[in-house]
């Protein structure tokens, strides 16, 4: 595993005892960003998909760096309106009255999933009870429009991850089948602005250059459609998905995308005409600028195995029980020992890492070889700033919550 930056180390030794805590580098979510739109052709619009990370020190060091939030609820909006991230996307397949309204008055683009989704958004239109204003804006006034882009389910995507949306029976956007019905309800419907299309289709991708082709056929299929059906396409957002390698050395190469997102024709600069081409990455941004660190409470053997058992655990990092991976760690020595006994330690052995929880899912890491571990000692587990904490499950037996430290 990395070194752990040394600004982290500190974060982590100055933290309250027994340690339990996540680190943010807002420096290293910055990096992050710029490497990104670096490698993009220029038009490419990015957005922050706040459901990796919620936080709003995360979300407001990601703000200035890009093109603004993609968010998935009324309370990741409400999130939003704090900044002024510029384009503001709502996705979600259970859109509640309440959050269209919200959406319509922040001047969001409302990813819309079904037809009575839209028809919903269409009269609230009418009513006066959404609004077109811009972010930020004190109260809603009366709408005349509200930005929509239709969420597809395509018959056939050629890309993988840990996640499918797309190309198989999910709960997520519209058949691809019902496409004709839909869309010329969009175009008739009162107080509707149809834009293009919402083709998100998989979570951490790692193949960079499958992503690339699965955005050429995405946007390719974008103005065929747009041009069967009769509306200027202006909008294409190709979502996120963007891999992190959590037990390996992969890296998702963002150059070798840049190649997808080069469609004659298509790629606009955010004015009339061509469309605007938008990603929406979460964790390809947000995990390595994280670290989640929990101290070692208890060193024991049973059944032929060392366990470590920590102040913390899956009900704050969730991730590694929900993907059934075992998470990769640093340990952080801690010289430290109050007691007046034999303190517990082991050398050059295979360790699993549990948690405080009274369950035996409540495993980080299995068969882990540390060559030296110490009750009292820190493990430090890093690429944890995308689905982290806000994947887990934090009320479970009400233990305290982890200490959020941003440096």
């Amino acid at each position: 595993m990395a070194e752990l930056p040394e600004p982290v180390v500190a974060a982590v030794r100055a933290a309250a005892r027994p340690v339990c805590a996540y680190v943010y580098h807002r420096g290293a979510l910055r990096e992050r960003a710029a490497a990104l739109t670096a490698a993009l052709p220029c038009g490419v619009r990015v957005l922050y998909a706040v459901k990796a990370n919620g936080h709003p020190a995360v979300v407001g060091a990601l703000v200035g760096e890009l093109d603004g939030l993609e968010v998935a609820s009324g309370g990741e909006l409400a999130i939003a309106r704090r900044f002024d991230p510029g384009m503001v996307a709502f996705s979600g397949p259970a859109k509640t009255d309440d959050e269209l309204r919200a959406a319509g008055a922040a001047g969001a683009i409302v990813h819309v999933e079904s037809e009575l989704e839209l028809r919903r958004l269409a009269a609230m239109c009418a009513t006066g009870s959404a609004t077109g204003s811009a972010m930020g804006s004190a109260a809603p006034t009366r709408a005349s429009t509200v930005r929509v882009a239709i969420r597809v389910n395509r018959a056939a995507v050629g890309l993988t991850g840990s996640h499918r949306m797309t190309g198989e029976p999910t709960a997520f956007g519209v058949d691809e089948a019902a496409l004709p019905g839909i869309l010329g309800l969009a175009r008739e419907l009162p107080g509707i602005d149809l834009l293009g299309f919402h083709l998100h289709a998989v979570s951490n991708n790692l193949d960079a250059v499958a992503h690339a082709a699965f955005a050429r056929d995405a946007l390719a299929w974008s103005v065929r459609t747009a041009a069967a059906y009769r509306f200027p396409l202006r909008y294409v957002n190709l979502g996120g998905g963007l891999g992190v390698d959590y037990t390996g050395d992969r890296e998702f190469d963002p150059g070798a995308l840049a190649e997808g997102v080069l469609a004659e024709g298509v790629l606009g600069d955010g004015s009339a005409g061509p469309a605007d081409v938008v990603l929406e990455p979460g964790r390809w941004l947000a995990a390595g600028a994280g670290w989640y660190a929990a101290e070692v409470l208890d060193l024991k053997r049973t059944h032929g195995r060392w366990f470590a058992v920590l102040r913390g655990g899956t009900h704050h990092f969730r991730l590694p029980a929900a993907w059934g991976y075992s998470h990769p760690f640093t340990v952080l020595p801690v010289d430290d020992w109050p007691y007046g006994f034999a303190r517990p330690q082991v050398r050059d052995v295979p360790v699993d890492v549990a948690g405080e929880l009274c369950t035996p899912r409540d495993v980080l890491a299995r068969g882990r070889r540390v060559a030296r571990l110490r009750a009292g000692d820190v493990l430090v587990f890093g690429n944890a700033g995308a689905y982290g904490w806000d994947l887990s499950h934090h009320e479970f037996l009400r233990h305290p919550y982890p200490e959020m430290i941003v440096i």
